[in-house]
């Protein structure tokens, strides 16, 4: 008993940072004892911070201390030396420098064995035991020991627990979760509505569809009725006409049987000797029936029912005709239902090009001086003329084409140029002959134009010209929102620049146009780019 109680008294002159006998020992301000060497140390880790603390109370110094061996106490470590009593063995329990200490504990402390997030502090097993027993402390929430509980300390300047600061934050997530659920509400009735959009186009779409299927289907029915009755007039006339001809040729049989019978008999007078018989017979035989009237056989060439198939073949021009302009009015009516409000403008040539769409010219536009290749994207202005046949869409004195697609809905292109073009969007019922304005791209009312040079650009439209300023290139973007009425021009390089832009009202599809002007000295040409 005598030396477990030596070991006891010797256990307090032990340093708690090496849990040895005090070596050369020193006291810090606060009152603890440790080896020189070993408190160095410590304080040389919490140099950077230029807080001192000690490791037992955690007091903290803002200047360093400065050591001084305790003489007593070195004296009394080498006395207990002498005597032969080493330090304490080492207890488990004991907190070391890596461990978690219990934050009550005096003298040298214990491992702490759980760390509570609310008193933000670190207790043994001892010290723990009143938030076992205690009812308000039983709430607490305790975690594995840790060394950092200062940080659940709110780092404003009034510091509250991380319980406060948790209910505080509670109610704001409550808050949160209110506009949330609110939200959700909102959106799942936006959904509804969505919803109720679809089935409503839906069926829409399908009495549309219904409706249209029965008046073409009424207009197939006329087709075919007027067919039959063309078939049947045809029938008519024709037996109407075959039986005034075969009763013209039953006329001409008989009249021939019986111009046979007196050719006969008067073969055979002739052969008569007897005179008197003779002339007592000839007046009778020598005497003729009236001829059948035969001058309607040739009153003209007959063509028969060629004028038929002329005039059906001509019914036919017409409905194609018909049908193709307000085919392009039925294919426009279509394209403008629109239930959503329409997306914002591209604003970067990326964005631009999802409207990107392949454009190609038609021949039977094009002014003779313009030469098409390049699968018809690109034109090319001529000194001569070039072949093509007659049509009553082409372009007679003006340098100009226009693509062979309709546009509507969103679309952009571009044109690279050379030399001096004007690149034009039009309706299709745009003059073709002659060389007034009613032909010329943005010199009347149907036409939108940018006359493109090698310094210069010029909006036309209705014979007024807007000089425009921008960077020079020789590409030029075009954009059209058709029901939206918007037409913009840009200038394309490595940057894409806004020249002009136009918001109005489209009545009819468009048709994009170009017209080319003459150069002794530059070949002028323009062509619509591939983006795809």
């Amino acid at each position: 008993m005598a030396q477990q109680g030596a070991q006891l008294d010797g256990a307090k002159f032990c340093c708690s940072i090496c849990l040895d006998l005090l070596k050369d020992p020193v006291t810090i301000p606060c009152g603890h004892s440790y080896c020189m060497s070993c408190i160095k140390g410590f304080w040389d880790e919490e140099n950077e911070k230029k807080i001192y603390s000690c490791p037992q109370c955690r007091q903290t110094f803002t200047l360093r201390p400065v050591l001084v061996k305790n003489t007593m106490l070195a004296d009394l470590t080498e006395e207990l030396k002498k005597t032969g009593l080493q330090a304490a063995p080492v207890d488990h329990c004991y907190a070391g420098p890596e461990d978690v200490a219990c934050d009550v504990c005096t003298g040298r402390k214990l491992k702490a064995l759980k760390s509570c997030l609310v008193c933000l502090a670190s207790y043994c097993e001892k010290h723990l035991q009143p938030h076992y027993d205690a009812a308000p402390l039983k709430k607490h929430k305790l975690v594995d020991p840790s060394k950092k509980l200062q940080e659940n300390i709110c780092s404003s300047h009034d510091t509250v627990s991380a319980a406060a600061e948790r209910t505080e934050r509670q109610r704001e997530l409550e808050v949160s979760r209110q506009n949330i659920q609110q939200r959700i509400q909102d959106r799942e009735k936006d959904v509804k509505v969505l919803q109720q959009e679809v089935e409503a186009i839906s069926r829409s779409a399908d009495k549309a569809e219904e409706d249209s299927e029965k008046i073409f289907t009424e207009l197939i029915s006329l087709i075919q009725k007027r067919s039959s009755d063309v078939k049947q007039q045809i029938r008519s006339q024709q037996e109407t006409e075959v039986s005034r001809v075969k009763e013209l040729q039953e006329k001409l049989e008989q009249e021939i049987t019986e111009l046979k019978r007196k050719d006969a008999e008067l073969k055979q007078l002739s052969h008569t000797e007897d005179h008197n018989q003779f002339l007592h017979n000839y007046p009778s035989l020598s005497q003729l029936s009236e001829p059948t009237d035969s001058s309607s056989i040739n009153i003209r060439p007959l063509r028969y029912f060629e004028d038929v198939t002329a005039a059906v073949s001509e019914l036919r021009d017409q409905l194609q005709d018909i049908l193709r302009e307000k085919w392009t009015n039925i294919s426009l009516t279509v394209t403008e239902v629109d239930v959503l409000l329409s997306e914002p403008e591209p604003k970067t040539r990326a964005q631009f090009l999802k409207y990107s769409c392949e454009i190609t010219l038609d021949p039977n536009t094009a002014n003779t001086q313009l030469l098409l290749s390049d699968g018809n994207r690109k034109a090319t202005s001529m000194s001569q003329q070039q072949f093509y046949s007659s049509h009553p869409d082409r372009f007679t004195v003006w340098r100009q084409v226009l693509s062979r697609e309709s546009l509507t809905g969103r679309c952009y292109w571009e044109v690279e140029w050379r030399g001096g073009v004007c690149v034009a969007v039009t309706y299709k019922n745009i003059s073709r002959a002659g060389n007034s304005n009613e032909c010329g791209f943005g010199r009347n009312d149907k036409s939108w134009s940018l006359d493109c040079d090698t310094n210069s650009y010029t909006f036309r439209f209705n014979k007024v010209s807007t000089p425009v300023s921008g960077p020079g290139s020789s590409r030029v973007g075009v954009y059209l929102d058709h029901s939206a009425g918007i037409l913009s021009f840009y200038s394309v390089s490595e940057t894409m620049t806004l020249l002009h832009r136009v918001q109005t009202t489209f009545t009819q599809p468009l048709y994009a146009g170009l017209r080319l002007y003459y150069s002794f000295s530059v070949g002028v040409t323009a062509e619509f780019c591939k983006l795809k």
